[in-house]
């Protein structure tokens, strides 16, 4: 052929699905593929509060603890809290668990009646028995519930974990044995704060955190079943003795006491992992919420060492989306309404019977993603249901919403996708122009996600010439090759009959020396690579 196979020329890409130049109309699009959904958001966690890695890089800009504290809770001031105990539920529901000691201990039951033990372990249910390990006469005798284990010269161990405090046992109906470890405030803190934060961050992002956990401890106690906090993120992680460093002790040292007052009364710390660049507010978060002065959103530019701080793109199905959605049908759109931190509120997914409306947080816990600061991404891609004619120029109408530009690709006939041209997004639409050589397919694409490909057909450019004395017939097909058939078809009724063909000059021309009846004719090209290309019909 006397053309390049492959090539494609990008006249505009318009705001305006159909706008041509001039302001001209072209016909809408009838084939457009399915949506293609992708997720990306920023930070990891709910965002309220203290970012940890915000803390970490603001530490690692000079700043002190009690500053990078007064940063995430906005008005409040340090203070002293009452040395207390803290009460900390590590087992429920058990049949059985083991304590143990490598030195002495002491059990004393409800009664306040103390029992002497010897080091060793202990398998302890609902119906623990006690005997006295100085009388070798005595019989196992049962001891009134709730039981407490109390230290003797070294720490012990339950279920081979060991912890500093005792344990209380306490019978949960005839069978089971809920286990409350009762421990000194900063003793527990040694756990949780090399638990919530890694232990060889800077020490004065260790010492926020020890004074974060500590408020929150004490701004988080629960009321009734015999315990004050849980030991995983239903309040912070806790993991006892074998997770203290020597370096998060000394942060939980250096702060012994120290709480995070606002008006005299000890804040609730929230604290995460990754704001993404802004920390939320408990409005952004919880939109019916008073207002809370000291939980507001903050800037957090040194958080941008997370390697959380964005994440994704990440396709999703539609099929995934509508099932986490509950989308009605079969889901067609997602749009989301955002707070002022980024944080999205409220999604909307529209389904082919109706719509269904989620928090951010609802959406969040379905999909599984890191954050609420999330952005639903939609490409789709559409294209004229009927073939362009060769040298003609077509409007692609796409939809490239929750990206900033986005690439047009085009199938080259070896196989494989080029790139050619980026284009920018107005309202979440893109119109590029694009006059391809050839029928081939085009697609939207972002990072690794791609839209569904949109086939464009082109066909031959073909007319039809016949002499007045009606001795044959000669015409040019574009693009020009030498032996592309052309075939001369008669109308007849409804139907057209071939009545004669002929092949084209490298130049593409082609001429049929004949006779030629009375009526309406018109000439056909099949060629590889295009759709058929018909000439318009000629009356003779």
């Amino acid at each position: 052929m006397s053309i390049r196979p492959f090539a494609i020329v990008l006249v505009a890409a318009l705001g305006l699905a159909g706008a041509g130049p001039g302001g001209s109309k072209t016909a809408p699009p009838t084939i457009r593929t399915q949506p293609t959904f992708f997720i990306s958001g920023h930070g990891w966690g709910h965002g309220l509060g203290m970012s940890q890695y915000g803390a970490y890089g603001y530490a690692q800009h000079g700043w002190t603890y009690d500053r990078i504290v007064k940063h995430y809770y906005t008005g409040t001031t340090i203070g002293q809290a009452p040395v207390s105990r803290v009460r900390v539920l590590l087992v429920d529901n058990a049949k059985k668990v083991t304590i143990a000691s490598k030195l002495p201990f002491q059990l004393v039951d409800a009664n306040g009646s103390k029992h002497a033990l010897n080091a060793g372990s202990y398998t302890v249910g609902a119906g623990f028995k006690y005997t006295d390990p100085t009388d070798l006469q005595a019989t196992p005798a049962a001891l009134p519930y709730p039981l407490e284990f109390r230290p003797g010269a070294t720490a012990l161990a339950l279920n081979g974990r060991g912890y500093r405090g005792s344990f209380r046992v306490l019978k949960l109906g005839p069978a089971k044995v809920r286990i409350v470890n009762v421990v000194d405030l900063d003793l527990y803190l040694r756990g949780v704060v090399p638990s919530e934060m890694p232990r060889t961050w800077a020490p004065e992002a260790l010492k926020a955190q020890a004074v974060a956990a500590r408020s929150y401890a004490l701004s988080h106690l629960h009321s009734g079943g015999g315990f004050d906090l849980y030991p995983d993120t239903r309040d912070q992680v806790y993991l006892g003795i074998p997770h203290e460093a020597p370096s998060t002790t000394a942060a939980v040292n250096a702060t012994a006491g120290q709480v995070v007052l606002y008006k005299g009364k000890v804040a609730s710390t929230y604290f995460f992992s990754t704001s993404g660049g802004r920390t939320a507010s408990i409005q952004d978060l919880y939109p019916d919420s008073p207002p809370v002065p000291y939980l507001v959103s903050v800037p957090d530019p040194y958080d941008s060492i997370s390697p959380y701080h964005d994440w994704g793109p990440y396709r999703y199905t539609a099929s995934k989306l509508a099932r986490g959605l509950k989308s009605p049908g079969k889901l067609l759109d997602i749009q989301t309404v955002a707070a002022p931190s980024g944080r999205v509120q409220s999604v909307v997914a529209t389904g082919s019977k109706g719509e269904v409306t989620a928090t951010g947080s609802e959406v969040r816990s379905a999909l599984g993603l890191r954050s609420t600061w999330f952005q639903v991404g939609v490409l789709a891609l559409g294209a004229p249901s009927t073939p362009l004619t060769y040298g003609t120029a077509t409007a692609l109408s796409g939809t490239a919403r929750g990206v900033s530009s986005v690439d047009l690709q085009q199938l080259d006939p070896g196989g494989g996708w080029k790139t050619v041209s980026k284009l920018t997004p107005r309202g979440g639409a893109v119109a590029p122009k694009v006059r391809p050589s050839q029928s081939s397919r085009f697609r939207l694409v972002v990072g690794t996600i791609a839209s569904d490909a949109v086939r464009v057909a082109v066909a031959p450019s073909v007319r039809l010439h016949a002499p007045v004395d009606l001795s044959g017939f000669w015409g040019t097909v574009k693009p020009g090759a030498a032996g592309t058939t052309v075939t001369i078809q008669r109308q007849a009724g409804s139907a057209w009959r071939v009545v004669a063909s002929a092949k084209t000059t490298a130049e593409g021309r082609f001429t049929l020396t004949r006779a030629v009846a009375p009526g309406t004719y018109r000439a056909r090209v099949a060629a590889k690579g295009f759709a058929p290309g018909l000439s318009k019909p000629v009356t003779l």
